[in-house]
């Protein structure tokens, strides 16, 4: 496994648990309700920027989804092309199919402001964590026992 590929899919799973982090702190200060029941859209000039610190907020945590989305996306689409093990393309795709619906959770819960919206929205979140942790340990207990098989085979042709 390229060495490349292992460290992406550890920036992956870090940058998604910092964004589980900052929801929880959109949640906590009430930033969805900043939105007034208006998604995509929020309060600020014509919907589309901040007015105060909890719109901000809410569409700093939009931003970051934004660009974690793609990161996972990528991260599948190159484990698919690749040659790599399937475990982890198996874990990259239940991410990747679990994110639209996280997406509609969000979505549902600035539009519905529930505890069983927000209830559900953080456990898309785990579920996609939980896949990337996976794939990232499979990737990086992978290329240990490569590395360690190739070195035993280099130490064995040279004994021969």
């Amino acid at each position: 496994m390229r060495v490349h590929f292992r460290h992406y899919l550890a920036l992956t799973t870090a940058s998604t648990f910092f964004l589980i982090l900052l929801g929880v702190y959109t949640g906590k200060i009430g930033a969805g309700l900043a939105c007034e029941g208006r998604w995509p859209f929020c309060d600020g000039w014509l919907g589309l920027f901040p007015a105060h610190w909890p719109s901000f907020v809410e569409w700093f945590h939009r931003l970051v989804a934004m660009l974690v989305g793609f990161m996972i996306l990528g991260a599948g689409i190159v484990s698919y092309r690749g040659d790599y093990d399937r475990r982890i393309t198996y874990a990259l795709g239940i991410a990747i199919a679990v994110l639209p619906v996280q997406i509609l959770f969000g979505a549902n819960t600035v539009l519905n402001f529930g505890v069983t919206a927000s209830m559900f929205h953080q456990t898309a979140a785990q579920l996609i964590f939980a896949s990337l942790v996976f794939a990232t340990t499979v990737s990086f207990w992978n290329s240990n026992t490569n590395v360690a098989g190739s070195q035993s085979r280099t130490s064995t042709q040279a004994d021969d």
